[in-house]
């Protein structure tokens, strides 16, 4: 950027040049016209001073600097004139249009093509004679032929600008969705990484904690097996994942998405580490068979069976879980009970995550999903956890 009180470097370039190319012309007596009222030879000087100092402002000011170097212009032509005053005012035209405000681009090159086609009429009108066009010719190459040679760069200009414009708009919405896909990834990430050992660490937390607070060898002897059980089946869970993280990319095998068929392995598994909470974990599916459902689907539905139960054994009391699992028209009802009430013996802490997991899962099917305290059908307080699942393919969103 430059200084309004300071020229640009090729303005002040472009009028040394004029005004010494001017100068030049004056020593050695070429002048463009004779048999002027001013017909001194020094006179012809001032107009091309004039010209060559406009010059220095004609981007901070184009259309001042327009307005003068026309007066200026005029009066060069009541002097023997200078050619250099001519040429330099063809560049104060140019550079009108380049760099003054658009309607200014708008308005100069229509005048300039007026003010052309009016003196040729006016000429050929005065002189009657053919050569009256040279006039006209040399009028277009002076106002018109600069006028249009402005508009065509302040075009390319322009075009190169929006283009600018767009690569950079562009570049910002590439990085804008390459952070929303980082992003989702993660929450994807963390999900699955809290559906894969949470329900292997809370037995391991409860159990332990069992362990150490009831002196009875033939309880401790189980707890510490179920600890096992579940620490090995956590550690290669965990391993997986994080082969499946450091493989990534086109070459990574993929792995097998867990679906309701292994429900009753995880149904057998919360039951043997849920015995010594007096839970009992039962699966009711009344579903109907009509082929498998979507691979999003099955997957969403597995995981907030798992957490459910994974939330059951924290925070439960002594009795029924149960998972439901039912179909109606194009959709998947998911519902898991346990008891509601202030429960003795050891508990393990929660932090909430899974239930947002659950939302997320849901929310990504559009599906809906509660999660609440409420009547049991015996009259007991229950806590409940109901999703419903739109089964159709267009409905699962990635």
């Amino acid at each position: 950027m430059f200084s309004p009180t300071r020229p640009h470097r090729d303005d002040a370039v472009i009028a040394v040049t004029g005004l010494l190319g001017g100068l030049l012309l004056w020593l050695f007596g070429l002048h463009t016209q004779a048999g002027r009222p001013f017909a001194a030879p020094w006179v012809s000087l001032l107009p091309l001073t004039v010209m060559a100092s406009l010059e220095l402002l004609r981007r901070s000011a184009p259309q001042t600097v327009l307005i003068i170097g026309t007066l200026a212009l005029v009066a060069d032509q009541f002097t023997r004139g200078n050619l250099a005053t001519v040429v330099m005012f063809t560049d104060i035209i140019y550079a009108a249009v380049v760099y003054g405000t658009p309607a200014a681009a708008r308005r100069i090159p229509v005048t300039a093509f007026l003010i052309t086609v009016g003196t040729t009429i006016g000429f050929l009108a005065w002189f009657r004679t053919p050569e009256a066009l040279l006039i006209g010719v040399v009028t277009g190459l002076v106002s018109f032929a600069p006028a249009i040679t402005g508009v065509s760069v302040r075009n390319h200009r322009d075009a190169a600008e929006t283009a600018r414009l767009r690569a950079d708009q562009t570049a910002l919405l590439a990085e804008m969705d390459r952070t929303q896909a980082v992003t989702a990834e993660r929450s994807r990430m963390a999900r699955e990484l809290h559906d894969l050992v949470a329900n292997h660490l809370s037995a391991i937390a409860i159990h332990s904690t069992a362990a150490l607070s009831i002196d009875d060898p033939e309880t401790s002897r189980g707890a510490l097996g179920v600890i096992r059980e579940n620490s090995v089946a956590g550690l290669a869970e965990m391993r997986r994942l994080i082969g499946l993280l450091r493989q990534g990319g086109a070459d990574a095998e993929p792995s097998a998405a867990p679906t309701l068929q292994g429900l009753d392995a995880l149904i057998e598994q919360t039951r043997t580490n849920a015995a010594s909470s007096g839970l009992t974990c039962t699966l009711h599916d009344t579903r109907e068979e009509s082929g498998a459902l979507p691979a999003p689907v099955e997957l969403a539905a597995y995981r907030i069976v798992q957490e459910s139960l994974t939330n059951a054994l924290k925070h439960a009391a002594p009795g029924p879980v149960r998972v439901w699992l039912a179909t109606s028209g194009q959709v998947l009802s998911v519902e898991v009970t346990s008891v509601f009430r202030d429960r003795p013996g050891p508990r393990a802490p929660g932090s909430g995550a899974g239930l947002v997991g659950m939302r997320e899962r849901v929310a990504l099917l559009d599906g809906h999903i509660e999660a609440g305290p409420g009547p049991g059908p015996d009259g007991t307080k229950i806590w409940r956890v109901r999703a419903e699942l739109p089964v159709e393919e267009r409905a699962v969103r990635e």
